[in-house]
């Protein structure tokens, strides 16, 4: 991701309707799972720290951040949010089967080899633990967020599953989210290309009011998403285990 990027992630995440709203959607989630507060947690591709935050504010004090940019390192311990470790997820410095939790958040379309990063997180989630895996939905949607973010791809639930299969990763559970901000951003974004528009990261383009608003929307988004299973969505979700054998 670019370095101004990041900047802007680090300025807004903590209030964003994005970053709030996803928060929502996890940590229901990860409450659902019934893990004890000493659970061993992973969250790969910290970026600037909103899962981190999350998973403070839920109790979990056993927490490793792994990701691969210096500039994410610094964001996280700037805000007091924990020791992160310089790391690849394709190729973690870490034990076999030791999380109980991983979280990796709109990372594995950062990498070229995706299928890999999917089998070092196999490797390191223990049996019966649970892998959160949201993306970035249909290449239709591809906009300077894609470009800024240096994504390689977005996915479609079907390409996933099939990628986490052969990860002998199991799903549990599976939709696509943020299902009614779908057509606006994408107008929005074919928009920001006819024009050239180009800034530091798409979440610079709020307000007070429209964040308000965009909050309340979003919470009503991500809880229905899970029940409702829309066709489509700016981002896809599955939640992944481990068996047991």
């Amino acid at each position: 991701m670019d370095t101004a990027a990041y900047a802007a992630e680090a300025a807004i995440e903590a209030d964003h309707w994005w970053f709030v709203g996803r928060r929502l959607l996890f940590a229901e989630l990860i409450r659902g799972f019934g893990l004890p507060r000493d659970a061993e947690i992973l969250d790969v591709g910290t970026s600037t720290g909103t899962n981190l935050r999350l998973l403070r504010d839920l109790g979990f004090a056993r927490v490793t951040g792994v990701d691969q940019s210096p500039d994410a390192v610094r964001f996280c311990a700037e805000k007091g949010l924990g020791a992160v470790q310089l790391g690849d997820i394709r190729a973690l410095q870490l034990p076999d089967q030791c999380f109980d939790l991983i979280l990796a958040t709109d990372v594995i379309e950062h990498v070229d080899d995706d299928l890999t990063a999917l089998q070092e997180l196999h490797r390191v989630l223990r049996p019966g633990g649970y892998l959160l895996l949201p993306v970035p939905a249909f290449h239709l949607l591809w906009g300077l967020q894609d470009d800024v973010s240096h994504h390689k791809r977005r996915y479609r639930l079907r390409n996933l599953l099939k990628l986490l299969d052969i990860a002998d990763l199991s799903p549990q559970q599976y939709f696509y989210f943020n299902y009614l901000l779908f057509l606006p951003i994408l107008a929005a974004r074919r928009l920001m290309r006819i024009l050239k528009i180009r800034i530091a990261s798409e979440g610079e383009i709020n307000t007070g009011w429209l964040n308000r608003m965009l909050i309340t929307l979003f919470r009503f988004d991500v809880e229905t998403a899970p029940r409702l299973q829309p066709p489509f969505g700016v981002s896809a979700l599955v939640v992944a285990t481990r068996s047991l054998s």
